[in-house]
C-alpha cells in the first residue's frame, strides 16, 4: 500500500476522525477542518490534552483515553511528535493515519503501514473532501 493511494475509499469508508492537535480557536485550521468534517457527517472526537470540549465534543488527552474505537487520526501536530501519535494509534488499532498538509514523518508513515493502517501525509482531509465531493 502506498501513501496517498486510497483518499476516496477513505473518504468513503471511514466517518470517525480522531483530531490529535484540535484547537478551540476558530481562526485555527485544526479547528475549520475539524468543524467542516463535523458539518459534513463526520463524527470528530477532539484531542488535546489542554482542552475539556471542542465543537460540541469531549477532548481526550491522548489517543489512548479515548473510550471508543477509532477509524482516521487527523494529525496538526509537528513532524517530531508524529512517532508517538502513531504508537498510540497502532494501539487504538486505528485505520488510518492521515497528515495534515504540511506534515510529513516517513518513518512514522511507514511504521503505520507495517501495522496494517493506510496513511494520507502532506494532504488537507478538507481540501481532498471537497475536491472528492464534486465528482461524487
Amino acid at each position: 500500500m502506498n501513501i496517498n493511494e486510497n483518499i476516496p475509499e477513505i473518504l468513503k469508508s471511514f466517518r470517525k476522525i480522531a483530531v490529535v492537535g484540535i484547537s478551540d480557536k476558530p481562526q485555527r485550521a485544526s479547528h475549520d477542518v475539524s468543524w467542516f468534517m463535523q458539518n459534513h457527517g463526520y463524527h470528530i472526537i477532539p484531542v488535546n490534552p489542554g482542552l475539556d470540549e471542542v465543537l460540541g465534543e469531549k477532548c481526550y488527552p491522548s489517543l489512548v483515553e479515548i473510550p471508543e474505537p477509532i477509524e482516521i487520526v487527523d494529525i496538526f501536530r509537528r513532524p517530531e511528535y508524529i512517532d508517538e501519535i502513531v504508537d498510540q494509534a497502532i494501539e487504538k488499532k486505528a485505520k488510518v493515519i492521515w497528515m495534515q498538509q504540511g506534515i510529513v514523518n516517513e518513518n512514522a508513515a511507514q511504521k503505520a503501514i507495517d501495522a496494517g493502517m493506510q496513511v494520507v501525509m502532506d494532504r488537507c482531509i478538507k481540501t481532498e473532501y471537497r475536491i472528492l465531493m464534486s465528482g461524487w
